[in-house]
C-alpha cells in the first residue's frame, strides 16, 4: 500500500483517481503530478514501484501544499477575515454562504436542518379572524 502525504491510497484505484484522495489534489493536479513523474494514470496502486512512489511523493512535497498544511492555511485565512470584519468574515462568522448565493430558499447545507416556528404560515381554507 503507497503512503504519500500522510494518506493511505487505496490499492485497487487507478493511480490518477487515489492520487484525488489526497486533500488539496484534484483531477486536474493529479494528472499534471503523473505526467511530470512519467507515470501512467491508469497503473494500480498495487502495481506501483517502489522508485514511482517515490517520484510522486517528491514531487508532491515539493511542489504542492496538501493535508495539513493546506488545511492550516485556510483556516488561518478565514480566521484573518474574521478578525478584520470583512464582508466575507461577517458571513463566516454567521455560518451563512458566502459566495454571493441567495439564502430566502437552499443553503440548507450552511444553515442546517429546517426549525419549525409555530403559528407561521396560513392554513388554507381558515379565514382570518
Amino acid at each position: 500500500m503507497a503512503r504519500i502525504a500522510g494518506v493511505d491510497l487505496p490499492k485497487g484505484k487507478p493511480v490518477g483517481v487515489a492520487l484525488q484522495r489526497i486533500y488539496g489534489i484534484g483531477d486536474t493536479t493529479s494528472q499534471r503530478i503523473l505526467a511530470e513523474t512519467d507515470v501512467a494514470a491508469d497503473i494500480r496502486v498495487k502495481d506501483l514501484s517502489e522508485e514511482q512512489v517515490g517520484r510522486i511523493r517528491d514531487v508532491i512535497d515539493k511542489q504542492h501544499r496538501v493535508e495539513g498544511d493546506l488545511r492550516r492555511e485556510i483556516q488561518s485565512d478565514i480566521k484573518r477575515l474574521i478578525e478584520i470584519s470583512c464582508y466575507r468574515g461577517t458571513r463566516h462568522r454567521m455560518k451563512l454562504p458566502v459566495h454571493g448565493q441567495r439564502t430566502r430558499t437552499n443553503a440548507r447545507t450552511k444553515r442546517g436542518p429546517k426549525k419549525t416556528v409555530a403559528g407561521r404560515g396560513q392554513r388554507r381554507g381558515v379565514a382570518k379572524k
